[in-house]
């Protein structure tokens, strides 16, 4: 049986004469529903109701995928399909640590993906996830939960973790069960990336023009659509019988229909050009331009008074390498030799988007900390380039290498051991660059990536403390804001091996004495000339602190003193109190960890001493 013929479309004029005439009322309802109202004194963890965009408590308002239950204690949201409790949100790095909310669940947390959302693991979570390895029993440097969890190379598909032999399979733990249990109690930490999906770009502009944005519920698209709130009132001809007065309002209102139609064009072209305008301007630009009325930034610097100042980019002036990108050798147009860090921007096509939003954030996240402090023994920042073909920081030129280089040497460059008295004042002045990032910038800052390779070396052997892509500031705790208390803030754990503090790495909660960590890391490879991790060593004891702090414990210190110090009364006396002093900066505990000041003056002590 031949299916019913449609009924014919009505004219094009009275259509688009009732579309328009509709969707104020529309937007009237809906925008009314998304406006604060009487509810709830909070929505853990946020400190206010209604939450703010992108989450939403009500559908149709706020983002699609953003949608959350308040619920004491934690609200829950739903991705793809499972429910998740918010143990934390971080407004500052748009992130979320959240745990699945029913605990039977654990035996389904392989299959959980972000995929199809706008929410990615954190790097930190992938990190963890990627750096496991099989063990044969629980020790100090690998949990039993660790162990398990070694072998679940689809426990995030979206970290792609690397998968491991079915040799090493074999030797891990058998009940895995009771070990997923475990890392959901302590949460897992997403991400989402505010320029990466098409909702927040509209509500860029939706914000632009007053309105809320919001989505069609009943849409199974769930289309974005931005509401403006007007006092009408709905029109009493508006009835069942549609297509019959549609014919009727086509012949009056041909006239208002022209009049709309031109406002509507209008308006149009406007959100063009705004939205074009938006999409051509770099992230990077539009994150320095946001804190320059509260910043002194540096000067600016074209990409092609960089590029000419470096032979453009050419190998022969490179000086380093990193993680986030190439240092080269320059000479400004001033006469000035700086060192001029390009940040990487061609990788695979996997990586990155995620590539390009830590770069960015890395970039800024120097720029405006460092423009900032004036600090004899911190590198100085001259200045910046934000610019599609490359992002580039402008640095002192440090023309005598790392600490790094000076302990464990340098294929290119062999250098002339460094004596007791040398490292020790070295070490004085790295205390200091820590005591002032902690205790005479407001908000604090804390570096979390002090290491040898991040200290530089000047001709007459003083110090210069670098690389403040990781750095965070301490923010002064509010009371309705959770994310950051009593000089701490709750973020994913970042940082080189064999430098990260244990504390931080377990509970998320970075403070400054993550930085004396790191510092008594340093400290060790001073007394000891040993890199910080090492694979030749036996695999209890590849990080430096592990090794070093056994020996001190069973009295063999020389055992980790370097050869090249030549112990003599003094000397010897002064190696001794510098390792007692590094045991306890690297305290598992934070609360047995001596503070930066405490360092200083226990250090400038030990001099005075050697003197």
């Amino acid at each position: 049986m031949p299916p019913p013929s449609p009924s014919p479309p009505s004219s094009p004029s009275a259509i688009f004469v009732i579309h328009y005439l509709l969707l104020p009322f529309v937007f009237t309802a809906v925008a009314v529903s998304c406006s604060p109202k009487d509810g709830p004194s909070v929505c853990p963890p946020f400190s206010t109701f209604p939450p703010p965009y992108p989450f939403s408590a009500s559908h149709g308002c706020g983002h699609p995928s953003f949608q959350i239950n308040c619920s004491s204690p934690h609200s829950t949201i739903s991705i793809n399909h499972l429910s998740f409790s918010i143990l934390h949100f971080d407004p500052d790095s748009s992130s979320l640590i959240l745990t699945l909310s029913d605990t039977n669940s654990s035996s389904r947390f392989p299959s959980i993906t972000l995929s199809g959302s706008p929410f990615r693991p954190s790097n930190a979570l992938c990190s963890r996830l990627n750096n496991l390895r099989p063990c044969s029993r629980p020790n100090a440097t690998c949990h039993r939960w660790e162990c398990g969890l070694a072998y679940k190379s689809a426990l995030l598909r979206d970290c792609i973790p690397a998968r491991r032999p079915a040799s090493d399979q074999a030797q891990g733990c058998q009940n895995d069960a009771p070990l997923l249990n475990t890392l959901l109690e302590r949460g897992i930490e997403v991400e989402w990336d505010l320029s990466e999906d098409f909702y927040f770009r509209s509500c860029r502009t939706c914000h632009l023009n007053n309105g809320i944005c919001g989505y069609n519920s009943s849409d199974p698209r769930k289309q974005f659509l931005c509401f403006h709130s007007q006092s009408q009132v709905s029109p009493s001809w508006l009835s069942r019988h549609v297509h019959g007065q549609l014919k009727l309002l086509g012949s009056i209102l041909t006239i208002a229909c022209f009049v709309l139609l031109v406002s509507v064009s209008m308006v149009i072209l406007r959100w063009r050009f705004i939205t074009s305008s938006q999409a051509n301007e770099d992230p990077t630009s539009m994150i320095l331009r946001r804190h320059r009325s509260l910043r002194l930034l540096p000067p600016v610097f074209t990409y092609e008074e960089l590029e000419l100042s470096t032979g453009y980019f050419n190998p022969s002036c490179k000086i380093g390498d990193g993680g986030f990108g190439s240092v080269y050798l320059g000479r400004l147009s001033d006469g000035r030799s700086v060192a001029v860090k390009r940040l990487h921007r061609h990788l695979p096509t996997a990586a990155a988007a995620v590539a390009r939003a830590l770069f960015a954030k890395s970039f800024c996240n120097e720029i405006l900390i460092l423009s900032s402090m004036d600090h004899p023994n911190l590198v100085k920042l001259h200045g910046y380039c934000s610019d599609p073909r490359g992002l580039l920081l402008v640095y002192d030129y440090v023309p005598n290498g790392t600490l790094a280089d000076h302990l464990h040497g340098c294929l290119r460059h062999q250098r002339a051991p460094l004596t007791w008295q040398v490292r020790l004042d070295m070490a004085v002045q790295i205390g200091l660059a820590m005591e002032y990032l902690h205790h005479s910038v407001s908000p604090p800052v804390v570096h979390r990536d002090i290491t040898s390779s991040n200290i530089f070396v000047e001709g007459d052997m003083r110090i210069k403390v670098g690389d403040f892509g990781l750095s965070r500031l301490l923010e002064i705790p509010d009371k309705l804001n959770s994310s950051s208390s009593g000089g701490s803030v709750w973020t994913g754990p970042q940082g080189t091996p064999g430098y990260l503090d244990p504390d931080y790495h377990r509970s998320f909660r970075l403070t400054e004495k993550s930085d004396v960590y790191s510092f008594g890391v340093v400290l060790l490879e001073l007394i000891s000339g040993l890199r910080a991790v090492d694979q030749r060593r036996d695999k209890r004891e590849f990080a430096l602190a592990d090794f070093a702090v056994s020996r001190i414990q069973m009295g063999m210190l020389h055992q980790v003193v370097d050869p090249k110090i030549a112990l003599d009364g003094e000397v010897k006396e002064g190696v001794h109190a510098v390792a007692e002093l590094a045991f306890r900066c690297v305290a598992a505990d934070k609360d047995d960890r001596p503070d930066s000041r405490e360092v200083v003056e226990e250090l400038k002590r030990i001099k005075s001493k050697n003197h």
